[in-house]
């Protein structure tokens, strides 16, 4: 099963689809510098490309991390980067009355990891018609995702893509078992592999998380080895001052090759399908 967001296809046996931005919009200017460099080395590498930005991080591991600029200003600032640049739009929502209003401003919602068992935020994400991002749970078995699905599902609404972002393992720690793509894909949806938050270290700088962003462009080869629909990688001109996630970010530097690396993985594994 393919999910069409404007003329982007989101598929198993579909080219690759990069989505990437910064964890958390910061201002208006920033976000449209960096979905206006991201789109253009996207273009470029011949890869489709939606731009991703949370305008409330509510899953912080402190009360006191910066979440974000909020939902007025924020999905505004995401609808003038989809009409300035051209390009799809993804945002988490958080809550089942933020969906209406998301959905009216970007093309995917996204449901957080933490949250995909939230049976009225996912219906609230169906019922809105807009393609649903859900992200496993670090605590489920791909398998489980089924089920997860299945309550978007129950809406009538079937535009729904499954994201693998890394498995608990053990204290602070994440794993990534790529079995858990294509065990995913067996659902007929589109899967996606978040290669930043796979490297991340949950809560692991006290009263923040950290990582390691040096091994996502690794992580990002190895999902599209195992057929992957779509990578998921954040991206920002100065990670180490994000206020958020900042250790797993990719510099914008590092993007192009990474790029470049995984189209070519990409060609041979489909081409084999």
């Amino acid at each position: 099963m393919n999910v069409q967001v404007g003329t982007i296809t989101f598929g198993n046996d579909q080219p690759f689809v990069l989505v990437s931005g910064p964890c958390q919009i910061e201002s208006r200017g920033h976000c449209l510098r960096l979905a206006d460099a991201l789109a253009g080395m996207a273009q470029s590498a011949g890869v489709p490309f939606v731009f991703k930005s949370s305008f409330d991080k509510a899953n912080r591991t402190s009360v006191t991390g910066r979440r974000g600029i909020g939902i007025d200003d924020g999905l505004r600032t995401l609808a003038d980067v989809k009409s300035a640049i051209g390009c799809p739009v993804l945002t988490d929502i958080h809550a089942p009355d933020q969906a209406k209003a998301a959905a009216q401003a970007v093309d995917i919602l996204q449901i957080p990891a933490f949250l995909c068992r939230q049976t009225d935020l996912l219906i609230a994400a169906g019922e809105t018609g807009a393609a649903v991002n859900i992200k496993k749970g670090q605590f489920l078995a791909p398998w489980d995702m089924a089920a997860v699905a299945a309550k978007v599902q129950s809406t009538g609404n079937d535009r729904i893509i499954l994201t693998d972002r890394g498995t608990s393992f053990g204290y602070n720690t994440l794993v990534s078992d790529f079995r858990a793509l294509p065990i995913m894909g067996e659902t007929g949806f589109p899967v996606m592999f978040d290669a930043t938050h796979s490297v991340q270290a949950p809560g692991g700088l006290g009263a923040s998380s950290g990582g390691d962003r040096r091994f996502a462009p690794a992580l990002a080869r190895a999902a599209l080895a195992v057929g992957a629909a779509a990578i998921f990688a954040e991206a920002h001109d100065d990670p180490d001052t994000a206020p958020s996630d900042g250790p797993v970010m990719l510099p914008l530097g590092a993007v192009p090759a990474m790029l470049d690396d995984l189209r070519r993985i990409d060609e041979i594994v489909k081409d084999r399908r």
